[in-house]
């Protein structure tokens, strides 16, 4: 057992004093997403030492939404690794470019194919990616914002075959080292993460279920922010139950469900908003029912240090892999499943 992990109520307070004393944060630290109305729901955003799971069907802005929350964080000074399982790290550069000019020259901003064009290098006698997108709207300034936050951002190419919790975390600890902060931490996504130790060569490795798997990294990762004070937000993938259209996912449909909302403290899930409002939103007044198509809801369906049954919304801005990050909370009616109405 280590020492350092039974102590009395007495020492605890005397370590809350001296960090007092000393003007350093006594509780745990708080990490703003940069979304308002989140943060604001969440007592100011993330916490070290919480497990965060952000759920939804496929195509909904999972990790748009992390990715962007990367961004905001790392604009703000913070340190983020990225342990992404889904995306190499030139489609995550690309998506970042486009945020950044979507922030910056908005509707008009540079487009996709565009950004692959700049990364074409037989395209342009130029050298550097700014200089291949001067004249796109936004493109250039764009990296050049990049360049400011990217020692801060670390993208970690991960493997379902060899990334498991304790590679984990030794990237943060080096990460740690290397630049003196703690890393806010995400995962794309939590089922693709290695349960166990990959056998050794010539060994078989022994038989488990994808329940007992996904158990074990849940478990694992809640651990490990606990244990290395670090918020973790990872995207979690959705049952056959949560596939069915015009129903509202929930907590009950992510994969693995009883595990991942036990060991969670805070559970966000993704609806695309037309498919949850009341019928009688969308029959009388079709042009507004229209629009519902560009909003995402995003539910607090768990805070275990604060409100939860929190229904917020934000729009989409897909071609430019982000979301308007004000967003507010809804105001309409929301049901959990009805019959599809165009």
């Amino acid at each position: 057992m280590r020492a350092d992990r039974l102590k009395t109520l007495h020492a605890v307070l005397a370590e809350t004093n001296d960090r007092l004393t000393t003007n350093e944060p006594a509780g745990a630290k708080v990490w703003p997403s940069g979304f308002r109305a989140l943060d604001m729901a969440l007592a100011g955003g993330f916490r070290s030492g919480e497990l965060v799971l952000l759920g939804s069907r496929p195509g909904l802005g999972k990790t748009t939404f992390a990715l962007q929350a990367a961004r905001n964080l790392v604009r703000s000074d913070s340190t983020v690794v990225f342990f992404s399982f889904e995306h190499d790290n030139h489609s995550l550069l690309e998506r970042l470019i486009l945020l950044e000019a979507g922030e910056i020259a908005g509707s008009s901003a540079v487009r996709l194919p565009e950004v692959r064009q700049a990364f074409d290098g037989a395209r342009s006698s130029a050298q550097m990616m700014a200089e291949r997108l001067v004249g796109t709207a936004g493109g250039a300034e764009a990296v050049e914002a990049l360049e400011g936050y990217s020692e801060r951002l670390n993208l970690y190419q991960s493997s379902g075959a060899e990334t498991t919790i304790g590679a984990m975390r030794r990237v943060i600890e080096s990460i740690r080292q290397r630049t003196g902060q703690t890393p806010f931490v995400i995962v794309d996504y939590l089922q693709r993460v290695q349960g166990v130790a990959p056998p050794k060569e010539g060994h078989r490795a022994a038989a488990v279920s994808e329940d007992d798997r996904i158990t074990e990294v849940v478990e694992g990762l809640k651990d490990m922010s606990v244990e290395l004070a670090v918020p973790v937000l990872a995207l979690v993938a959705v049952d056959k139950s949560g596939l069915v259209a015009a129903t509202r996912t929930r907590v009950q449909d992510l994969r693995g469900s009883s595990a991942l909302a036990h060991e969670a403290d805070v559970v966000l899930i993704l609806n695309n908003k037309f498919d949850v409002v009341a019928r009688h939103h969308l029959m009388y007044n079709a042009n507004k029912a229209e629009q519902f198509h560009n909003w995402v809801v995003m539910s607090i369906e768990k805070n275990r240090n604060g409100v939860d049954g929190v229904d917020l919304e934000f729009r989409k801005r897909f071609d430019q892999f982000r979301f308007d990050v004000g967003g507010g909370r809804v105001q309409e009616e929301l049901i959990d499943g009805r019959i599809f109405v165009n």
